[in-house]
């Protein structure tokens, strides 16, 4: 019947269900992009990546399916476990000594005072060269002959005789850890200062007219309110030390005695120098579950109350 009000009524209901299926629609227009580059460039070669660490998979000749065996050699590389306690270690290390120079800066620049911008673009600037333009850069300052530390120190009697930094593991390690920490700080001082800026200044102007000091501010009120800060800085932080490469295969190139050979570029060296690429896929696995792992355990130590 076309006067029936049954079918007035759903004509409505109709409606909303016909909007929001074309709402849904264009939504998955605008994510589609991204989704496909995420399956493209991360989903399809991860798989890859674990498809080729169950093969024995040479460069040139025809993989041959071994199963878990590429995973069990891992147990007896001493090599692997070297580097991956020395990645541990220089990981420690930097991450220490970046949140110890960035927080401090980004306390520094967060006032409005002269100069500000100035101190802002300064210590940022580092950031905008790349890791393998600073590590040539570095290596260079580091040359024994034609460098500038070296001769600089001999030619102001600092030292008795040229010093080649990079034949000791202790000047080697700290030098590039100097290196990392001048390219890395900066950015992790804007990371750190955006969560300062998003304090809110009535609740630091309040605290102040209670008496409360300038460290019983920073204790009780900033560094609670820029966990979510700290935990993003903490994990970029961590994750790109982990995953150091660029700057001990061109300063170092493993040495002095293979002792700061890397996690990855001990999955470099298997994989395009000795062509074992399901071997060096193995311990591509292995590094990408412990980085999920490590990951995990921050954000849960760092989460906020609302995070629960």
């Amino acid at each position: 019947m076309p006067n029936d009000p049954s079918i007035a009524d759903s004509r409505p209901v109709r409606q909303r269900r016909s909007r929001l299926r074309r709402k849904q629609l264009v939504g998955l227009l605008f994510v589609a992009p991204a989704v496909a580059l995420v399956l493209v460039f991360f989903v399809v070669p991860l798989c890859m990546a674990f498809w080729m660490s169950l093969h024995n998979w040479p460069l040139m000749g025809v993989p041959r399916f071994i199963g878990t065996a590429n995973y069990a050699r891992l147990l007896d590389d001493t090599q692997f476990w070297s580097a991956m306690k020395f990645t541990g270690l220089y990981t420690v290390v930097v991450t220490i000594a970046i949140f110890a120079l960035a927080f401090p800066l980004a306390l520094f620049v967060e006032k409005n005072r002269s100069f500000t911008r100035f101190y802002r673009t300064s210590f940022f600037l580092p950031t905008v060269v790349g890791f393998s333009s600073a590590s040539l850069l570095w290596a260079w300052l580091m040359n024994v002959d034609a460098g500038l530390f070296s001769p600089a120190a001999f030619r102001l009697g600092l030292t008795d005789k040229p010093v080649n930094l990079l034949a000791e593991f202790d000047t080697t390690f700290w030098s590039i850890v100097v290196m990392v920490v001048w390219k890395t700080a900066g950015f992790n001082m804007i990371i750190l200062l955006t969560g300062l800026q998003g304090i809110s200044t009535e609740v630091q102007e309040a605290a102040r007219m209670d008496g409360a000091s300038n460290w019983l501010r920073f204790r009780r009120i900033t560094l609670p309110l820029m966990r979510r800060t700290i935990a993003l800085a903490l994990i970029l932080s961590v994750a790109g030390s982990i995953l150091a490469f660029d700057q001990f295969y061109i300063i170092a190139d493993g040495g002095p005695r293979n002792s700061t050979i890397t996690t990855v570029y001990w999955i470099f060296s298997q994989s395009f120098v000795s062509f074992r690429l399901g071997y060096g896929a193995a311990m591509s696995m292995v590094l990408l579950l412990i980085l999920v792992i490590i990951s995990v355990i921050q954000l849960r130590l760092l989460r906020t109350p609302e995070d629960t």
